[in-house]
């Protein structure tokens, strides 16, 4: 920015799209649909109760709909302040749960319940915006990721995505925070795996959807329902700034397949515990958790992928029981 007005205040605008499944006592799924198909009258009952309770919150949404996956389903949240948006992601989270519970059924936010379908995410739209002061009317918005002479992205907007990429490996200890996270994150169930960018790619970490200038934004694509969704918006905050404060370059936008071209492009942790490396190696992304927020969260995850590693599962029994 050349010059900032004087009283003008900046916002981390964020708008998740929170997926989760719904399933029966035996954890049976509780219907056979897919993407945009109409849910059955049971469910239409649940998500309703779910929508009437968010209205009467406060906690605004742009839609809700059946996701890809049987008994999958996803509420979109409408663009908010970030540390608003996190309180109404944790609300909304356990409205749902709370609900399907009165209904007998379980609603999950695992990334992974299932093998051979669609996992889980928490895509993540995201946004800087500044508000100059006007007497006597209303705050005028800027949307700063748009530039209006180019008609395209703004330089701030491309160096935030740069900060991404760059912080990306780091980022992904805390968007996707359990070992079930990395049973989500594999080619070909529209969950990212190459840390690129592009337009209109949903194969990329993180795409640039098409639409309106006032609404101009980039869409993380990894993150998962388990996260906590406080330390997701800061540290994509942080890394975003730590791009723009160093003029990080994203690289050339892809729109090719990266499932089946991705070529030499690097790529996201494959577990927690190479996550947790890579976390170990960002300074950025440490400051912005803080001393103490970090070392209690390094210490409780790799414990946990200690435990996670130890324990023979049903998978184990299915695959080795013969050998």
């Amino acid at each position: 920015i050349d010059s900032v007005p004087d009283g003008a205040v900046f916002q981390y605008h964020v708008a998740p799209e929170l997926e989760f499944f719904v399933l029966g006592d035996d954890r049976s799924k509780v219907d056979d649909l897919g993407y945009f198909d109409a849910p059955t009258a049971d469910m239409r009952r649940l998500l309703t109760q779910v929508m009437e309770a968010m209205n009467q919150m406060g906690i605004k949404y742009e839609v809700y709909h059946h996701e890809v996956a049987p008994s999958q389903f996803e509420f979109d949240f409408r663009y908010g302040e970030a540390l608003e948006i996190a309180d109404a992601t944790i609300t909304l989270k356990d409205i749902i749960r709370n609900y399907a519970r009165e209904h007998g059924l379980t609603a999950t936010f695992m990334p992974k319940p299932f093998f051979g379908m669609n996992g889980s995410g928490m895509h993540c739209h995201l946004n800087l915006s500044m508000y100059t002061p006007v007497k006597g009317g209303k705050a005028k918005k800027t949307n700063l990721f748009y530039d209006s002479k180019a008609k395209d992205l703004s330089s701030m907007a491309l160096h935030f995505i740069g900060g991404l990429i760059r912080h990306a490996p780091a980022i992904t200890a805390i968007t996707n925070p359990i070992c079930n996270s990395y049973k989500r994150l594999v080619p070909g169930w529209e969950a990212p795996v190459n840390i690129a960018w592009g337009r209109k790619n949903r194969t990329a970490l993180i795409r640039v959807p098409f639409g309106n200038p006032k609404a101009t934004r980039c869409e993380y694509r990894s993150p998962d329902p388990s996260c906590n969704p406080y330390l997701a918006v800061a540290v994509t905050l942080a890394a975003g700034l730590d791009g723009i404060r160093n003029d990080l370059s994203p690289g050339k936008a892809t729109e090719c397949d990266l499932f089946h071209e991705a070529g030499r492009t690097k790529t996201l942790p494959g577990s927690l515990d190479e996550a947790l490396d890579c976390l170990e190696r960002d300074d950025v992304i440490q400051e912005a958790l803080g001393p103490h927020i970090y070392g209690n969260f390094l210490g409780v995850k790799r414990e946990e992928s200690k435990q996670y590693r130890a324990r023979p599962t049903n998978v184990d029994m299915e695959m080795y029981l013969d050998v």
